[in-house]
């Protein structure tokens, strides 16, 4: 017989740190304003037509931009990207302007910021976003993909970077 187990939210982080997630860094780019930061949470939700969902803490207004401006980049991140992923997370304090100098960045056909040497790059018009608790996720229309060298994949476990 199965039961329920009593838990609480710092119980349930704990469980999530060991779920294991590539990381990338989301970036925006338009009339809002130029913002990046690092994310875990992102899948493919289809491939017809091409859409992806990332999940942003809502309560970063800052966040709020990627909405605002209606399309980003997710850029998968390699070995060689922990200094960039730490920029990017906000716990360096680092400013916009100080996150992007960490990298080099062109753009594809939305002209939301695409890191040049990311392993995978997905290009996205905001297709549509739902607000769920603490988070807005986001679904992408990917209008460009760029594909990188392949080199291990940064992936963050039990509250650190890991490489595969």
């Amino acid at each position: 017989m199965l039961s329920r187990s009593e838990f609480n939210p710092q119980l349930y982080r704990d469980a999530m740190a060991r779920f294991a997630g590539a990381v990338h860094v989301l970036t925006t780019d338009g009339p809002a304003g130029r913002r990046g930061t690092t994310v875990i949470a992102a899948c493919s939700v289809s491939d017809r037509p091409p859409t992806i969902l990332v999940c942003i803490n809502r309560e970063n207004q800052s966040n709020l931009l990627f909405s605002d401006n209606g399309k980003f980049a997710l850029n998968t991140l390699g070995e060689q990207h922990q200094e960039l992923a730490n920029g990017f997370s906000g716990l360096t304090g680092l400013s916009q302007d100080d996150r992007f100098a960490l990298g080099q960045w062109t753009t594809l056909s939305t002209g939301a910021p695409v890191l040049a040497d990311s392993a995978a790059t997905f290009d996205c018009e905001l297709a549509d976003w739902a607000d769920m608790a603490t988070h807005r996720v986001l679904y992408g229309k990917v209008t460009g993909v760029r594909i990188g060298d392949s080199f291990s994949p940064l992936v963050y476990y039990n509250r650190s970077y890991r490489v595969l």
